[in-house]
């Protein structure tokens, strides 16, 4: 598997910077490698005759676009600068950097209420780096404000500039960069709060980082890859049969709310599970046009028949439109009694563990909360804290794994590192989507995967259709049921 890519903190950047230049690494040696780098992705996205306006601060961040500067001057692209403080406040290593850039032909502006900002070409954002923190003020808000404003393509320099680098909070104003061209590691902050809203594309460029510090920087999280999914699929033998591929038993679904437990089946059944049999509360006169090759009965009529079945299924997903009344915490507190399998907990299932936060979680279970249901958990749990921190300190408690849903995805798991998942795009921000991916992590669950893996795969696989989908119905028209009907084309994609 494609090794994982470690997310970290603005603190752990500085820490481990100062480390390698007290040890003999020389800044501007850092500072030539990066600009290098950063020319090389204008290079890849801009067209030649295309005007490249460096949006540059005060210090390193200015730096290192200046020497990008210098790099794509040499290749004989135009390019000028937009300085947004006056000369006498440049760092060192900008001055003498701007200097440079100066002597290989560049013109440097400083902007002031006359200035004319660029209407053309592409923007590089040197203004601030991974440091900063607090509000963008004065010359700053000004210069992001009309950066935003131009409808430019934007390419920031290791972080959009305003963005907190270690919480994700924009104070005032950020930088939304069409990619960000991240130094080394990405940074926590993209993936919290507003970042993820900001960054844009990913790109990753070395700043000549030795190896040796690079093993010991201490990650916050790490950043799961498309490529890190594709061994964790299981593998089929030939004599493989309904009951090898995974027997799952769904209780979801209600009169009031079918379709959830209908796109949860048939997602289950899309992902590869050999059998789904689908127990849902109350009358379903209303049910959809499910697959034929759902099983399903009311869970009223079908006890006998659920537990009997439980002693020969591989996993159970339970809650999707389960409804919050009397006699649906009844059927969840009678099924989850009962558990001695792996278990994909989620929705309504879900608020009555927040409003009964004594009732035992089984083990091998997966919860997939988005974040207002995470939030009542963690309340109800009386877990307080930052985002990461408390969401590990829940799975180390009830000894569970943790799945929470958003933009991007985050994966938690007792004694391991988080995981964040960056799959999918806007247009999967639909009713039903949720119970899509339950469905998915079950058939994988069935399917004798660990629920670590079974998080990242079935998130790959949900992001990866997703994706395909809106590409031919865009993401303004995407629904829940499109993404099911991509799945073979994600799992085709994934085996290429």
């Amino acid at each position: 598997m494609t090794a994982k890519i470690k997310v970290v903190s603005a603190k752990e950047v500085i820490r481990i910077e100062k480390l390698a230049c007290l040890e003999g690494c020389l800044e501007e040696d850092f500072m030539e490698k990066a600009g290098t780098g950063i020319a090389d992705r204008v290079v890849s996205f801009v067209e030649k005759d295309s005007l490249i306006t460096l949006l540059a601060g005060k210090g390193n961040n200015a730096g290192d676009a200046y020497v990008a500067g210098c790099h794509l001057l040499q290749r004989g692209f135009r390019v000028e600068a937009l300085a947004i403080y006056e000369e006498e406040t440049w760092g060192p290593l900008c001055l003498k950097q701007a200097k440079r850039f100066s002597e290989a032909g560049g013109k440097i502006h400083v902007l002031t209420d006359e200035s004319i900002f660029p209407s053309q070409g592409i923007l590089v954002d040197g203004l601030v780096g991974t440091g900063f923190t607090g509000a963008a003020e004065g010359p700053l808000s000004k210069a992001i404000h009309l950066a935003n404003n131009s409808s430019l393509p934007i390419l920031a320099i290791d972080i959009p500039s305003g963005l907190c680098a270690t919480t994700g909070q924009v104070e005032t104003v950020a930088i939304y960069a069409t990619a960000t061209i991240y130094l080394e590691f990405p940074k926590i902050g993209f993936f919290l709060e507003k970042g993820w809203d900001h960054v844009g594309c990913l790109w990753k460029e070395t700043f000549g980082l030795p190896f040796s510090y690079q093993e010991k920087v201490v990650p916050e999280a790490f950043l799961i890859e498309e490529s890190n999914a594709k061994a964790l699929l299981p593998t089929l033998r030939r004599t493989r049969n309904k009951y090898s591929a995974g027997y799952v038993l769904i209780v979801a679904g209600s009169s009031s709310m079918p379709g959830a437990g209908a796109l949860s089946s048939y997602a289950t059944l899309r992902s590869g599970a050999g059998i789904v049999r689908w127990f849902y509360l109350g009358s379903l006169e209303r049910h959809p046009n499910a697959p034929l090759e759902i099983i399903s009965c009311p869970l009223e009529e079908g006890w006998d028949t659920f537990f009997s079945e439980r002693l020969r299924m591989d996993a159970l997903l339970i809650g999707p439109g389960l409804g919050r009344d009397k006699q649906a915490f009844k059927s969840m507190k009678k099924v989850l009694s009962s558990c001695s399998f792996p278990v994909v907990i989620d929705a309504d299932a879900l608020f009555f563990l927040s409003k009964y936060p004594s009732f035992p979680i089984p083990k091998e279970s997966i919860l997939t909360p988005h974040k207002g249901e995470l939030k009542r958990l963690l309340d109800a749990h009386k877990i307080q804290g930052s985002f990461l921190s408390t969401c590990q300190a829940f799975v180390e408690k009830k000894n569970t794994t943790l799945l929470v849903k958003g933009a991007p995805n985050f994966l938690f798991s007792p004694g391991n590192i988080p995981c964040i998942l960056p799959f999918g795009n806007p247009g999967m921000a639909t009713a039903g989507s949720g119970d899509v991916l339950s469905g998915i992590l079950a058939s994988l669950l069935a399917q004798k995967i660990k629920e670590e893996d079974v998080a990242i795969l079935g998130c790959v696989l949900h992001g990866l259709a997703g994706d395909l989908a809106a590409q031919d119905k865009t993401p303004y028209c995407l629904i829940a049921s499109d993404i099911i009907e991509y799945l073979p084309k994600a799992f085709a994609k994934l085996l290429a």
